[in-house]
């Protein structure tokens, strides 16, 4: 798919219904799930958007889904932005670099990258036990949902100016929340940590870096799990009532599109946010009207489960001390 040149910024009634139109975005891993509703949602407000991906017509990933960056790219195009399907591993550093130079060399920037990448590989061992995991399947897990996240950001750090902003979607607004096993949970935490890390960095750049996680998300696996489509998604609550309070992608996508949007997009920098803080925030509904709140769901969620009320009281202890360390060195 042929790349478009940069556009001029939009103004007057263009800018404020496409409010992304002069801008350039990565979606790293925008085969499906979050990464395509966010591809999805970053188009809808009219910008131009490099879906990358392992999937393509004819040459599905391991995950072994139909879906495709291409098809991606089409519905960001539909959407009212410039979809550009680019096929990119990115755990392969070469793949990366030929990726940036070609957007360096057709639109000259970045100014929004968002690192989706690997958050529902079913070939990774998320469920494995810590002592029964091999070595192997431990790197292989840490390489593609946190090296690889890394290697993308650093990378196309040289072409994001002032303003820009770094989207690191993980799992879970709590430090600990995410990931079903010791590995998991660490990769999960990692990328929270990153945003943090990085953003204190870069931010001297004018760079803004923010951790982003959905809520009970409607993927396209979530919904061959509940035997049922995004049209008929009520039904799964038969199987599981806390689906009812779940979200489309493109929740996500649009909370993410908004702040991308924000002008004073750099009071986020370093934060851990999430689909539904963020749609409260920018006044965001969901693809069907509604506005879906999993933090306000949590409490009933906590309430069921004994193993979640003893984490997160575990990770409130934990990190009291650390804060009440942090005070004490300050004197």
């Amino acid at each position: 798919m042929a790349a478009r040149t940069a556009r001029r910024p939009a103004t007057g009634r263009r800018a404020r219904s496409k409010p992304l139109g002069d801008r350039v975005a990565l979606v790293a891993g925008a085969t499906r799930g979050a990464g395509r509703g966010i591809a999805w949602a970053l188009g809808e407000a009219g910008a131009t958007v490099y879906c990358t991906g392992r999937s393509v017509a004819g040459a599905p990933s391991s995950y072994g889904r139909p879906e495709t960056i291409d098809e991606t790219a089409a519905l960001v195009s539909d959407a009212g932005g410039h979809g550009i399907a680019v096929q990119v591993d990115h755990t392969d550093p070469t793949a990366v670099a030929a990726l940036m130079a070609r957007i360096k060399r057709t639109h000259r920037r970045l100014d929004v990258v968002v690192n989706s990448l690997a958050g529902e590989d079913p070939t990774l061992a998320w469920r494995s036990r810590f002592g029964e995991l091999q070595a192997d399947q431990a790197v292989e897990l840490l390489r593609r949902t946190v090296i690889s996240h890394l290697d993308t950001a650093r990378q196309s750090i040289p072409l994001l100016g002032r303003g820009g902003l770094i989207v690191e979607v993980t799992e879970g607004d709590t430090l600990f929340m995410g990931g079903m096993s010791t590995i998991g949970t660490l990769a999960k935490a990692l990328q929270k940590v990153t945003a943090y890390v990085l953003g204190q960095e870069l931010k001297k750049r004018g760079i803004t870096v923010i951790a982003v996680t959905p809520g009970f998300l409607r993927s396209e696996a979530m919904l061959d799990h509940f035997e049922v489509t995004e049209a008929t998604w009520r039904k799964g609550g038969r199987k599981d009532k806390h689906f009812l309070e779940s979200e489309s992608p493109r929740f996500v996508g649009r909370a993410i599109a908004a702040l991308a949007a924000d002008p004073k997009v750099s009071a986020h920098n370093g934060s851990l946010a999430s689909s539904w803080a963020l749609a409260r925030e920018y006044g965001v509904v969901d693809a069907d009207g509604r506005r879906p709140d999993w933090g306000a769901h949590m409490p009933a969620v906590a309430k069921e489960y004994a193993w979640l009320r003893s984490a997160l009281s575990a990770e409130i202890a934990w990190l009291r001390a650390l804060a009440d360390r942090c005070e004490e060195y300050l004197g």
